[in-house]
């Protein structure tokens, strides 16, 4: 069996006297698509510097194949594509030359160079625009063309840091398309997004980290299991009565917390379907009649808040 296409092991970066990132592991097999969430200032966009090879580690190795870069012109660099967060394009020349210039860097040239600029301007969808200067072209569009620059050596491993900021729903779902057709491909990725809908849409496993460290590492399901996280119920009834129920409700198993306004019940429990059950036989016994009631279950943003907190976070 073939071993992990990348490893990071015990990844250290310093900026003086601050730690931002502080001893990161992972690993990463062919054709996975790993979401790497975390607060603001947690460390992702240094730790995906340092994998794509643009940041050398203060501490610990990154290996592609096994194997750890060596020096600035690795060959191994080229099997990393990197989407970064901040636009790198030229504004003044056209989005064929951008694409052209991103592919020279990493060793295309003559009729290869210009088939892969063809593919990825192609994939996403801007073949039209190829000779439009990209200072006239729209954020979502900057964005696809974001991503095609980091498509055209046609990379083994792609690494996206928050690839939809701030894009219109059509450039976004366009993206998204565009992910979904790489994973087909088999490529391997890895995702960072503030927006947990885009995770759970796209990726097979979660990595969350949080002052430099990976917190928890898992697929969605592990991670909704292992996590103490309360789903959510409200109730509509149809009499409150007295109210004097309220209290043995909250005493019932597994009811986190219960709280009535007027004539909704508002509840966290622990096991939603479980729960659920409980909650009804004890406002049976009481006298109290439901009309209507709805559940949410525990969700990527609910495990994300419970591991790294609620408080505002400014980096």
């Amino acid at each position: 069996m073939k071993g992990p296409i990348l490893s990071a092991k015990g990844l250290v970066r310093r900026y003086g006297d601050r730690v931002a990132v502080a001893g990161f592991d992972l690993t990463v097999h062919r054709g996975e698509a790993v979401g790497l969430l975390g607060p603001n200032g947690a460390g992702k966009t240094t730790t995906l510097s340092m994998l794509a090879g643009l940041v050398q580690p203060d501490e610990g190795e990154v290996l592609i194949d096994g194997l750890a870069f060596v020096g600035e012109d690795d060959p191994r660099k080229q099997r990393v594509g990197l989407v970064p967060q901040d636009l790198a394009l030229y504004g003044e020349i056209s989005a064929a030359e951008n694409l052209a210039f991103f592919g020279s860097l990493q060793g295309l040239s003559g009729s290869l160079l210009k088939h892969r600029c063809s593919e990825a301007l192609d994939m996403v969808g801007l073949t039209s625009r190829s000779g439009d200067r990209v200072k006239t072209f729209s954020g979502g569009m900057k964005r696809r063309l974001n991503l095609a620059a980091a498509l055209v050596h046609d990379p083994d491993l792609l690494l996206l840091d928050e690839p939809t900021v701030g894009v219109d729903p059509q450039s976004r779902n366009a993206i998204f398309d565009n992910i979904e057709a790489l994973r087909r491909a088999g490529k391997t990725l890895i995702y960072t997004t503030h927006y947990m809908e885009e995770v759970e849409r796209l990726c097979d496993r979660v990595v969350i980290m949080d002052h430099g460290k990976v917190i928890a590492d898992d697929t969605l399901a592990g991670l909704s299991q292992r996590a103490v996280t309360a789903g959510r119920m409200a109730m509509e009834l149809a009499d409150v009565r007295d109210g004097a129920w309220l209290q043995t409700l909250q005493s019932v198993s597994g009811v986190v917390t219960a709280a009535l306004v007027d004539n909704t019940l508002s509840l966290e429990v622990l096991e939603v379907d479980r729960g659920a059950a409980a909650v009804l036989a004890c406002l049976r016994d009481h006298g109290v009649r439901v009309t209507a009631f709805s559940t949410h279950q525990p969700r990527l943003e609910d495990v994300f808040l419970q591991l790294t907190g609620r408080s505002l976070r400014d980096g």
